[in-house]
């Protein structure tokens, strides 16, 4: 098991985190599935690869995918070939198709039938049993049923889109990656016969925005179309779930803080900012591969050794955040790296924020003495994310 997947880690990474920073800027480990990497343990060595994509680029040399095996199949090999683990020109022209669609303006004017949503989960988490665990009935759902919105995807697809969804986030090694595909080759069928629908039919959403461009001479491929929508729904829902939950656990164990944010949900966006900060649910990006030798504050990296940037030890450097290891939900100015830097900013940040917000309200208006059912906490043994594989509650009523 990796340091990084432990629940010592999950559950206080500060520590490991310091002692980290204390070898260097930048220090080799070997993480699962990947073999040696560089790790960055600080915001500066961070921001540094993440702004240079010229020197640090998200493809081989020869421009394969990162971390892309001979054994796995075409379909997995499709969905991968897309914006996130592009290089320029090819990233600027594929996130230009969906740019709009992620824009503040638009974001919030999906603002009323987002509360809807999250509402009618609220509203029904326990009419059954006054426990339910948070990640599955809602943290998961509720995301997932605004990007299917978002994207045009029917109603009653997305039961077994869910299933789909639920068996990648399980993904931690070969063998994992072994079971998800079934699942995996059944969405990328479902996407492409999808496509052709809206093709053929037309349709609202994303999908028929894609198809449209794709229509009227875009530059866009039938496998990069796949890819786009294959991301959209993943990243879509998946970081946006452990936001939620790792939100709420955050404050279930900080009862001073959540009181300052039931008191007074102005504070709600601030609030917000902490917990992307605090929970970190991204905590490590994408590789990278120098194109040259290059030095990072006193370390010496060579042209192709894989670089990867954590974006915890970011949000959690004494040097950038006062006392980082503490959750103040009225922290201002609040420098975290929770959506990364550079051109791969994440797409979807705007939305993701609203539905954090969204979420947090939701749960706390409705249940306001909601309470944790145990003290155990079951971590997800995930590398790359920091996640809750559920979160027990009752709802204090």
């Amino acid at each position: 098991m990796s340091e990084f997947t432990s629940d010592d880690f999950m559950n206080n990474p500060s520590r490991l985190l310091g002692a980290m920073r204390e070898e260097a800027a930048i220090v080799r480990r070997r993480m699962p599935f990947i073999g040696k990497v560089w790790v960055t343990t600080n915001q500066s060595s961070a921001a540094t690869v993440l702004k240079d994509n010229v020197t640090f680029t998200q493809r081989k040399s020869d421009g394969s995918v990162p971390l892309m095996r001979w054994w796995m199949p075409r379909s997995l090999q499709l969905l991968s070939g897309n914006m996130l683990t592009s290089d320029e020109p090819d990233h600027t022209r594929l996130r230009k198709l969906v740019d709009q669609a992620f824009r503040r303006k638009t974001i919030l004017a999906l603002e009323p039938n987002i509360e809807k949503i999250a509402n009618e989960l609220v509203e029904n988490l326990f009419v059954q049993n006054d426990r339910c665990d948070l990640v599955d009935e809602f943290a998961r759902v509720f995301p997932l049923s605004v990007i299917c919105e978002m994207l045009g995807l029917p109603q009653e697809d997305r039961e077994i889109f869910s299933r789909w969804a639920e068996g990648l986030t399980k993904v931690t090694g070969p063998i994992s990656i072994i079971k998800a595909l079934p699942g995996l080759k059944s969405m990328t069928a479902y996407l492409q016969d999808r496509i052709e629908h809206v093709r053929t039919h037309g349709g609202k959403g994303m999908i028929a925005d894609l198809v449209q461009a794709e229509a009227e001479g875009a530059r866009l491929s039938s496998d990069e179309l796949v890819a786009m929508v294959f991301l959209l729904l993943v990243a879509g829902h998946e970081t946006t779930t452990h936001l939620i939950s790792g939100g709420v656990l955050a404050l279930l164990q900080n009862p001073k803080q959540k009181q300052l944010l039931l008191e007074d949900w102005g504070k709600a966006d601030l609030a917000v900012e902490e917990l992307l900060r605090f929970v970190s649910p991204v905590a490590f990006t994408k590789p990278r591969y120098p194109q040259k030798d290059v030095e990072i504050e006193g370390v010496q990296i060579k042209k192709g050794e894989l670089i990867m940037l954590c974006l915890v030890a970011a949000n959690y450097d004494p040097a950038v955040i006062d006392a980082p290891e503490k959750l103040d939900l009225m922290r201002r100015p609040n420098r975290h790296m929770g959506f990364g830097a550079g051109i791969h900013f994440c797409l979807g940040h705007q939305l993701a924020r609203l539905e954090g917000r969204v979420a947090l309200r939701a749960l706390f208006t409705r249940y306001p003495q909601l309470a944790l059912a145990d003290e155990q906490v079951h971590w997800r043994k995930r590398f790359g994310l920091r996640a809750l594989d559920r979160l027990d509650i009752v709802s204090g009523l």
